[in-house]
């Protein structure tokens, strides 16, 4: 149920709300780590790396529904904590309109652009048949991805996080049976893990559509709420467009990297398929729970409590800290376990491209999560000037570090390497940028930089 973030502890209350955010982003994460796992134990190594290849690709329409996500979910946690409750019902109304405009207009890019997509980042002959299907089924059920990341933005906004997680813990457990299903059983292929994240996603996101609608009808209202508000759209769009710009640019340049790593091989490219995604799995809780930081922030600013904002940045950090050490010293230690649950028979070259990029990577979690959590304030904030600045940073230095150093004797391995620089670099960036909002000197003029984009 919906939860008020504004009174509590700020740390047990970022506790009890940030976790089953965490949980929800693991089941989430597991609809695409299923489909690379099934692809690779059941169908080979190239399936594996055609999944992982289209996987990219889909990241930029994600990145829209993402930003959506955010934009919606800021601008609601602040009415909701100013109990505007009629301003909260047309918030949600204008971002469900904006949303399916917006959804409809990927869609048909999507269909058009597909090819000239995997062509662009230099696809190989050999699984781009496979790598084209999978992002055609995708893009048929892109409108599920879009509403459900616009349901769990409200969920989140009323401080209910258990909601949402439930039917995701429930539906990506029934997508790995079907994937399983539909690949072992019927022999589907590549397509066959498309379908059942087709299906699963569409069920979770029209009980998460249905369940906000019946939540909203139960907040009564002196007048009727407008469907669409042109001020509303515009204060969700100044948190939305920088997000879609962020995370569209990452996904670009996650794009330009994944062209260079396929000038290695199907080896290097199927390690590498196989080692973001656990990389992704970790580093998307974090900006999960950096999201959570942003809903406290904003519903502290509505509700004029500034104040409490550097007890949940201080708290967030605790918790970021705790969760990296297991992570880290999982995929560090362990990192070939869960590599070779993705590959069956996996080639000497693809297990060992995909321990050297954990093994570098992974001790520097205590690094990328400190800076989502200082950008989860910056964006509670609405000050996305700042955060885009340490973002594109952050992008910029990856993306030129990982063609610079692909071109020396290290290969791939200088690639790996590009990650650390920029997370350090955006880190510091971040963490001065929170800190010249003034929160840490508790002064309770601060309000929100609504026009700082």
């Amino acid at each position: 149920m919906e939860k008020d973030l504004t009174v509590g502890k700020p740390e047990t209350v970022l506790w009890r709300f940030c976790m089953p955010l965490f949980g929800s982003i693991i089941f989430q994460q597991l609809y695409n780590i299923a489909d690379s796992l099934v692809a690779g134990k059941f169908i080979g190594e190239q399936a594996l790396a055609a999944v992982g290849n289209s996987y990219e690709i889909t990241l930029i329409f994600i990145a829209f529904a993402f930003g959506s996500n955010i934009g919606c979910s800021v601008v609601v946690s602040r009415v909701f904590g100013a109990k505007r409750y009629g301003e909260m019902k047309s918030a949600v109304s204008t971002a469900m309109i904006a949303s399916a405009v917006l959804c409809a207009l990927l869609m048909a890019f999507g269909i058009l652009g597909c090819t000239p997509l995997l062509n662009m980042i230099h696809t190989p002959a050999e699984v781009f048949a496979d790598s084209k299907l999978y992002l055609d089924i995708y893009l048929w059920g892109l409108p599920f991805v879009f509403f459900y990341n616009i349901a769990t933005g409200i969920f989140s906004a009323m401080g209910d996080s258990r909601t949402p997680f439930l039917f995701l813990a429930v539906s990506s457990t029934a997508n790995i049976a079907m994937d399983i299903w539909f690949v072992a059983v019927f022999h589907m292929g590549v397509a066959g893990v498309a379908w059942a994240t087709f299906i699963c996603q569409g069920i979770s996101c029209v009980l998460d559509v249905l369940v906000v609608a019946k939540r909203l009808r139960a907040f009564k209202t002196d007048e009727p709420a407008p469907l669409f508000s042109w001020n509303l759209f515009r204060q969700i769009a100044v948190i939305a467009v920088p997000s879609i710009l962020q995370q569209s640019f990452i996904s670009m340049g996650n794009i330009v990297i994944q062209g260079v790593i396929n000038g290695f091989g199907p080896g290097v490219m199927a390690g590498y398929s196989a080692a973001i995604k656990l990389n992704n799995l970790v580093i998307t809780s974090f900006t999960t729970l950096g999201n959570g930081i942003s809903n406290y922030t904003s519903q502290n600013l509505g509700a004029g409590k500034p104040s409490r904002i550097a007890d949940g940045f201080k708290a967030g950090i605790k918790m970021v800290w705790t969760l990296s050490l297991p992570l880290f010293l999982a995929y560090f230690l362990f990192g070939r376990v869960f590599l070779n649950l993705f590959i069956e028979n996996a080639s000497n070259e693809a297990v060992s491209s995909g321990m050297m990029f954990l093994r570098i990577v992974s001790p520097f979690y205590f690094v990328v999560s400190a800076k989502l959590v200082a950008d989860g304030v910056l964006r509670g904030s609405s000050r996305m000037g700042k955060f885009m600045t340490a973002t594109f940073t952050d992008l910029i230095l990856r993306v030129v570090l990982a063609i610079v150093l692909s071109r020396t004797p290290l290969g791939a391995t200088g690639i790996w390497c590009a990650w650390p620089v920029g997370w350090i670099i955006a880190c510091i960036l971040s963490v001065r940028y929170y800190r010249s909002c003034g929160y840490e000197q508790e002064l309770p003029a601060v309000k929100p930089a609504l026009n700082e984009a």
